[in-house]
């Protein structure tokens, strides 16, 4: 029986992340060229992303937050307040 420690684990199909197994099953359920394409790609970019240290939860958030750039206001920008200039 597994240890409760083992739960945080990634899961794994014959070595790949096991999120690279739902275009795997997109290609035995259509077996095309872009299918098989898409599958190998998937489990390469996967594979990429492990040897970087990156899970695929953790790339999506850090792809997030280089798009959402480093300046992040509190308020967003329709609820600001504006100067005023009273010397009118």
């Amino acid at each position: 029986m597994a240890h409760w420690r083992d739960t945080m684990r990634p899961m794994r199909f014959f070595g790949i992340d096991a999120r690279a197994t739902i275009p795997l099953l997109l290609f035995i359920m259509h077996a095309e060229t872009w299918t098989f394409m898409l599958a190998v790609g998937t489990a390469t970019l996967f594979t990429f992303l492990e040897r970087k240290g990156l899970t695929v939860p953790a790339a999506i958030r850090a792809g997030r937050a280089w798009i959402a750039g480093e300046v992040r206001p509190a308020v967003p920008w329709w609820e600001r307040r504006h100067h005023v200039d009273y010397r009118k």
